[in-house]
């Protein structure tokens, strides 16, 4: 889900869609050839060495102390059904499907995709399916494995793998499958002798593998000599099967390759980060079960731009509802995105005397007209943030006297909210944490945050106000530090604990953050406003920067950068010209789940909301949205969203963006917005703020 402004109806879930892949580059040297470093100790090859920003140390954060310190209650209208004991719940992960509701859904570990089902499990290799509004990569079954299980549940989850173990009857464990984003493999050890069909018509193995050729995919499976007989599959305690498809256009040592690397199943995956004013850098280490190399599948955001020195791709591609995937061998993906440093503040040294009295001329209107503030978390959280740009703003340009109310106003606003017992004493503008699910829930809950949806855009909010004031108010930094650490460890907590999830809501492997909590859906998880999950980051680092939270500053950057990268390169800017796109008739992506992109929102479909949700709050961090993007791309996006001008849903958000074409187009979304209607200006924005950022960009 995402931050919708309407009621979503779960039934919007259909169809799914998952993974394609580019034209193979030169295949290079192997791992297990010399490419890669002999096995560390933590079950993968020591990581190889590349020019870039070192791996910064994460944020050091107890956890248990700052979620003991707020009202503890059980507010969250959702229950973990197939979880292990002591496994923290993985809400808002690519496989959150899994885990929760009545029935397990489909997930889609690119390339790949996977479903528990009666008996086991299922493979499938999404073939994407695209339309005039929507590229379409359902899961359907390729491999289908039945041991004889009852029932399943998750045993472990980091932010990018699952472990799901299969149950008899009886409750004894059967053995363990692990799948991975990225991972091209399906892997099951077995916990007691087991035996069930191999699926799709596996016949005969050849030094332990065996291959068969489904809807045009060539699959196989390797296992350890003799487990494979006649089509059944045995397996004794502690051996392991892969499933595996061959990529197109693979290379000649790809079928050796994804062989050798299958036999040792991956069994986590560890995350690091480093930044430096260049780059923003992610290494994803696949941890393997003996610490033999492993192989992987590239998104396209991961090879945008100038990359790391890659070795062992080329290996071929795979199809996917992203576009072309891959392949590599290796363990260690390592890949760069542009730096985006976290800011709340516009510059406007340069802006002319005409301009600057007008937006101060509507600051004072704006500030007046300020209304009463929501109660929920989203809405109370951006009316909140709103706020906070106006008093920045105004003493930005000089004018303390005009905003000094209003910042007294929204920073005991900021303190009510951030009461650890406030939920003790009333039902609103307060947070609780709730064990069983190992979450920080607001009251009054909106848009399902009481069913983990959306945390990260109703968090961001309060974030990025308390951020904002707090650069000059120490005060209220010390008075509102517990509960804004809580919503920044809830949403981004770097490390795992026993009280809150590793990175809740973001997914490091593709690169962006998922809304839904529990994820619903046969299409698998989703996110919409793209935006507003940067906002959220941006957040926390405007709040790291206020608190003097150095580590977790360095997060937010790389948190920042990375979703910025992923949200032009799948939400406003792709790749028109891939392939994928073939019939796809619209210029932005308005929402993009694990298999499937449409054309649509949750709440309205009006043409410019689904490129206006992909903008808000349009913060001064937003300039990331012209980053590597022809002034083309811009108008042409606004043109399709508001082609009869700019009084429609996200009007505002429209100039602004437009703005970013160049200062031509700036003028005359100044012009533009002088005339705007107030319908038009978002409740997180305001006129001031829209004309302030329209002069700083060269109206």
């Amino acid at each position: 889900m995402t931050a919708a402004r309407r009621p979503r109806p779960l039934w919007l879930a259909a169809g799914a869609l998952l993974v394609v892949v580019l034209a193979a580059v030169l295949v290079v040297l192997r791992p297990w050839s010399g490419g890669e470093a002999a096995a560390g100790p933590d079950g993968a090859p020591a990581a190889p060495s590349h020019d870039g920003p070192a791996t910064a140390d994460p944020p050091e954060v107890d956890t248990a102390a700052l979620t003991a310190a707020v009202t503890q209650a059980a507010d969250a209208k959702v229950t973990p059904v197939r979880l292990a004991d002591g496994v923290v719940p993985p809400s808002n992960r690519w496989y959150s499907g899994l885990v929760f509701g009545e029935e397990p859904q489909p997930v889609f570990p690119l390339p790949l995709s996977f479903a528990l089902a009666d008996g086991g499990f299922t493979v499938g290799l999404p073939d994407p399916v695209t339309s005039e509004r929507a590229i379409l990569g359902p899961h359907v079954p390729a491999v289908t494995v039945d041991v004889g299980a009852a029932s399943a549940q998750v045993v472990a989850a980091d932010p990018v793998a699952v472990t799901v173990r299969l149950l008899d009857a009886a409750g004894e464990a059967l053995g363990d499958v692990t799948i991975a984003g990225g991972s091209p493999f399906v892997s099951f050890t077995a916990a007691a002798a087991v035996g069930s069909g191999a699926g799709a018509g596996f016949g005969a193995a050849s030094d332990g593998t065996a291959t068969a050729e489904v809807a045009g995919t060539t699959w196989a499976l390797t296992a350890p000599d003799g487990a494979l007989a006649d089509g059944r599959l045995t397996l004794e305690q502690g051996e392991t099967a892969s499933w595996y498809a061959l990529p197109d256009d693979a290379s000649d040592d790809a079928a050796t390759v994804l062989a050798d690397a299958a036999r040792e199943p991956v069994t986590g995956v560890d995350v690091a980060y480093g930044v430096d004013e260049r780059v923003a850098r992610t290494t994803l280490t696949y941890r393997t079960a003996g610490g033999a190399p492993t192989a992987y599948a590239l998104m396209p955001h991961h090879r945008e731009g100038t990359q790391p020195e890659r070795e062992g791709c080329g290996l071929g591609t795979y199809r996917s509802v992203y576009g072309a995937l891959e392949l590599c061998a290796g363990s260690h993906l390592v890949a760069d995105v542009p730096t985006v440093e976290p800011t709340g503040v516009l510059d406007l040294a340069d802006v002319g005397e005409d301009r600057r009295t007008a937006v101060l001329d509507q600051l004072a209107a704006d500030v007046a007209a300020t209304e009463a503030f929501a109660s929920d978390t989203y809405f109370g959280g951006k009316h909140l943030y709103r706020a906070a740009t106006l008093v920045v703003l105004g003493e930005t340009l000089g004018a303390d006297d005009v905003v000094a109310e209003l910042r007294t106003r929204t920073a005991d606003a900021l303190r009510e909210w951030a009461e650890p017992d406030g939920c003790a004493q009333r039902d609103a503008r307060c947070f609780v944490y709730d064990e069983q699910v190992r979450s920080v829930i607001g009251r009054t809950a909106s848009f399902g945050s009481d069913e983990l949806n959306d945390h990260h855009f109703h968090y961001g909010y309060l974030l990025s106000a308390a951020g904002l004031l707090g650069a000059d108010d120490p005060d209220l930094v010390e008075d509102v530090r517990p509960v804004m650490d809580l919503l920044a460890a809830d949403i981004a907590a770097a490390q795992p604990s026993d009280a809150l999830p590793q990175l809740r809501t973001f997914d490091p492997y593709a690169g962006h953050a998922w809304a839904s909590g529990t994820s619903p859906f046969a299409d698998g998880n989703n996110q919409e406003s793209a935006s507003e999950a940067v906002n959220a980051w941006n957040g926390v680092g405007l709040w790291a920067e206020a608190s003097g939270q150095d580590a977790l500053r360095t997060q937010a950057t790389w948190l920042t950068s990375t979703e910025a990268a992923s949200a032009r390169t799948y939400w406003t800017a792709p790749d028109l010209e891939d392939p994928v796109f073939d019939g796809f008739e619209h210029r932005v992506v308005a929402l993009n789940w694990g298999g499937k992109r449409d054309w649509a929102t949750w709440f309205s479909p009006e043409p410019s909301a689904m490129l206006g949700i992909l903008l808000i709050p349009m913060g001064p961090v937003s300039d990331y949205l012209a980053v590597g993007v022809e002034p083309e791309t811009i108008t042409a996006a606004v043109e399709e969203a508001a082609p009869d001008g700019a009084d429609v849903m996200f009007g505002d958000y429209l100039l602004m963006y437009r703005a970013l074409a160049g200062p031509e187009e700036a003028s005359a979304a100044w012009e533009d917005a002088l005339a705007l209607p107030d319908t038009s200006v978002d409740d997180g924005s305001s006129r001031a703020y829209l004309l302030a950022w329209l002069a700083a960009h060269g109206a």
